[in-house]
């Protein structure tokens, strides 16, 4: 598999029931184990006679902090072990980030199903998902690595402070549900889509891991996994608008439904809730769609319910609230009270404070005056002088030869100001057609590391992508804040003709808009492996935030140990000027 850099977090959770469609082979939970079910390794059954039974125990691979796989990725914290394999937290000391890695060994029953589920999944390559970044099989141990999202929350954490406000729970089952309608439309499902893989970031995008993975760990299959996928769906909007689980157990931190009662809607469990997203939580689960007030068709698969919200009233998120500014106090300065002497008990006559001298009538005040007034005869004295001094130019300039006149405009003061380096913090793959090239290894192109590089993928048309291939392919790259970029300096992985580029000004790292709607910044075109971009020779410049890279050709390359020959491109390092 192509290496790409990095990111994320576990695949561990808080256990939980799976959903009703799903069925599980001795499967544990994702982080702890169930106090009912497999503890950490699947321990021999014992016969009654005493006997063990003929299955030999799984054993963990027996790891230590600071081993390293393919001398590159260092392991550093366990975080699960249990049923044969286990994962850690790691360093990729390569590209100097945190990774995850799931590892079990080679001889493991699901070793196989384990690679081709990794394997599938990172050819998926959309960015609502945790990223597979390798998947290999080496020393007798097959290991995962994925990415590690430092700045991510769980769904679990979130909903331990209380349900979720409408627009957030909005929010989520949309983002999920297009998320998952595009997985299964690749033939991939999760099987395990609990409050544990759903995460947000400090963005406020939903992010969900373990995308197959987690189910080719433990074992776990559906006859009718679009349904399994969407019943978990329901299940999380159900808990995010009531902070309840829609069964009877509990699970993931939460309160189950009282025994006995069935599955209730969600508004009728706690006040306040969305009418809207309550129906659409029931519509998703095992209830055939039933709801008191409305009898709407059941949702069974992820593009269905994606369709469902997308039919709802949009929510908005709620307006900001500003504190009242504070009484206004009055002070005793204010009232008249300051350099009086107090009140003394029995004094029958009040002395007044004696009244001072107007400001200009004092000694300071009258050298005030003399001072001032020489200043301003002083400065009439030199405008007059200066006055006289312009017209005397005038004329003289005017009986010079019009060459004269030219020749004393140029000086220093018309050179351009040096261009200033404009650190990159953070950057994302753009791709509005839903099919991105490589999002896990954008960070390469602002690492300052030529050794790593992001790719896009090889096309047998070409040279210009539009219009047999797509629109074009790009990147947007976050400089903090707002500044004035001036231009750019690419290095390209390919050499050849037709690499065109374009810099244009985005709204976001996930632009609202179409290309055609952005300000455009510069443009050009290399036969070389680097290119230079400047904002209309220089003259020109345009204030962003965000960077939208654009490339809309590029050259024929050929066979290498990633793809085939074609037309590609890879961008080794992008660095910005203002």
């Amino acid at each position: 598999m192509a290496e790409r850099s990095t990111a994320a977090v576990d695949v561990a959770d808080n256990g939980g029931e799976e959903p009703l469609t799903a069925q599980k082979r001795e499967a544990t939970t994702d982080g702890a184990a169930e106090s009912q079910k497999t503890p950490e390794t699947n321990a021999p059954e014992e016969t009654d006679g005493g006997e063990k039974g003929a299955e030999p125990p799984i054993a963990t691979p027996d790891l230590h902090s600071g081993h390293k796989l393919a001398k590159r990725y260092r392991l550093e914290e366990c975080v699960t072990r249990l049923d044969g394999f286990s994962s850690w937290r790691a360093v990729d000391e390569k590209l100097r980030r945190a990774v995850g890695v799931h590892l079990l060994p080679a001889d493991h029953p699901r070793a196989r199903s384990v690679l081709a589920a990794a394997r599938s999944s990172a050819l998926l390559g959309d960015p609502r998902f945790v990223q597979v970044l390798d998947a290999v099989e080496e020393n007798e141990l097959v290991y995962v690595v994925h990415e590690w999202l430092p700045d991510a929350v769980e769904l679990t954490t979130l909903l331990a402070a209380g349900p979720l406000e409408p627009h957030e729970a909005y929010q989520l089952v949309e983002q999920v549900a297009l998320a998952m309608t595009a997985a299964h439309r690749e033939g991939l499902a999760h099987l395990r889509l609990t409050p544990g893989a759903v995460l947000r970031t400090s963005t406020g995008q939903y992010r969900i891991r373990g995308l197959a993975v987690n189910a080719a760990l433990r074992g776990i299959s559906a006859d009718r996994p679009q349904r399994t996928d969407t019943e978990a769906i329901g299940a999380l909007l159900y808990a995010a608008l009531t902070q309840r689980w829609p069964y009877e157990n509990d699970a993931y931190g939460l309160s189950g439904l009282p025994k006995g009662v069935g599955l209730v809607a969600p508004d009728q469990v706690r006040a306040g809730v969305h009418r809207g997203l309550s129906e659409l939580a029931m519509r998703a689960l095992v209830n055939d769609g039933a709801t008191a007030s409305r009898q709407e068709p059941p949702c069974t698969t992820p593009d269905e319910l994606a369709k469902a919200v997308a039919a709802m009233p949009r929510i908005r998120p709620p307006e900001p609230t500003f504190a009242a500014p504070p009484d206004y106090q009055r002070t005793t300065y204010q009232q008249g009270t300051y350099g009086r002497p107090p009140a003394r008990p029995g004094a029958a006559v009040t002395q007044s404070a004696p009244v001072p001298p107007a400001p200009l009538e004092s000694r300071t005040g009258r050298a005030l005056k003399w001072t001032v007034s020489a200043l301003l005869i002083a400065a009439l004295g030199l405008g007059s002088w200066q006055v006289a001094d312009k017209l005397l130019d005038d004329n003289k300039g005017a009986r010079e030869t019009p060459s004269s006149e030219t020749s004393t405009t140029d000086g220093e003061n018309d050179k351009p100001a040096a261009p200033t380096p404009l650190k990159v913090q953070a950057a994302q793959e753009y791709a509005p057609d839903g099919s991105p090239q490589n999002s896990a290894n954008v960070g390469a192109t602002y690492d300052s590391d030529p050794s790593s590089y992001w790719r896009t993928k090889s096309y047998f048309d070409g040279p210009e992508f539009a219009p047999s291939v797509k629109q074009g392919v790009g990147i947007v790259f976050d400089l903090g804040s707002e500044k004035t970029v001036t231009g750019s300096s690419i290095a390209l992985r390919y050499g050849g003709e037709h690499t065109t580029i374009s810099l244009y000004a985005a709204d976001s790292l996930s632009p609202s808009g179409p290309v055609g709607s952005m300000k455009q910044i510069a443009t050009g075109r290399t036969g070389g492996s680097a290119l230079e971009l400047r904002s209309k020779d220089g003259k020109e410049s345009v204030s962003s935030r965000y960077v939208l890279l654009w490339m809309t050709a590029m050259p024929h390359s050929p066979q290498d140990g990633f793809s085939d020959a074609g037309y590609k491109q890879g961008i080794t390092d992008v660095s910005f000027t203002g």
